[in-house]
């Protein structure tokens, strides 16, 4: 694989991420300077409150989102982060907002964390801290089970694929040589692949895994993927160093006993946590 397609796969594998946890929006208000700033949150001030505040969308499935539209909070992301809280001796109390008044809920001061899958990117970093990551994906070429000819990103080159306009992964689909089928979102790309119509699909390893735990089938299998992984983490304000520290701790805790685990594979029917 040269360095171009490398450069490629890193930046779609990042990027589509980034824009799947934004609940479809393009733009979001993330570390605008005209937010107000609460500042640094502390792990003294979460214990003494006996709380951590979480903004999260709770549109968001398989990872923040209500059962059939109005049961309880829940998802991935809700269970590890009440899990997380639970180590840290204090509840997780839900602040449900849209994406794209997520970054200046955090901003305000509304919520201690964002728990949304949001991936680190460099842009991010600049603005906010992360915890150590509890996600990793890759991109994935996704076939049917009884294609051969498709095992690498060089193989899609004349080969169809059925990928949404506005994804990144349309642009790896066009940089690796495909000719595009537009569709609106992964089901209809799914649609299209079992009907013979395209010859393949391109998306993330957690959209394949949650699409097989829902609806499972042995007509699909992921063909190749990226080498780049994209991590996705808990989101702080800047400064907010004693209680990441905790929240980091926690996690390698959580880890180490396979409570990670059970989790994910709850949700993804894989450990997706490293």
């Amino acid at each position: 694989m040269n360095t171009r397609r490398l450069s490629i796969l890193g930046a779609a594998a990042a990027l589509t991420l980034a824009l799947a946890a934004c609940g479809g929006g393009e733009q979001s208000s993330e570390g605008s300077s005209d937010s107000a700033s609460a500042g640094p949150t502390t792990l003294q001030e979460i214990q003494d409150a006996g709380v951590i505040t979480v903004g999260t969308e709770g549109t968001y499935r398989p990872f923040t989102f209500h059962e059939d539209g109005v049961g309880d909070l829940t998802g991935f992301d809700v269970e590890v982060i009440t899990a997380v809280a639970a180590e840290l001796g204090v509840e997780a109390e839900f602040e449900e907002t849209q994406w794209d008044a997520i970054f200046a809920g955090l901003d305000a001061g509304r919520f201690d964390v964002i728990a949304n899958q949001v991936s680190i990117t460099d842009e991010r970093l600049e603005t906010y801290d992360f915890s150590d990551p509890y996600t990793v994906s890759t991109g994935v070429i996704v076939t049917t089970a009884d294609n051969t000819e498709i095992t690498s990103f060089e193989d899609l080159e004349g080969k169809t694929t059925a990928q949404s306009l506005t994804s990144n992964w349309h642009t790896l689909a066009q940089e690796s040589g495909a000719e595009i089928e537009a569709v609106e979102g992964w089901a209809q790309s799914v649609t299209l692949l079992e009907q013979g119509r395209v010859d393949a699909t391109i998306n993330d390893t957690l959209t394949y895994l949650d699409y097989q735990q829902t609806n499972p089938t042995d007509a699909i299998k992921i063909a190749a993927e990226t080498d780049e992984e994209s991590l996705s983490a808990f989101a702080f304000t800047k400064g907010s160093d004693d209680l990441i520290a905790a929240v980091d701790e926690a996690l390698a805790s959580l880890r180490a006993d396979g409570t990670l685990a059970e989790i994910s594979e709850k949700y993804f029917g894989s450990d997706v946590t490293e």
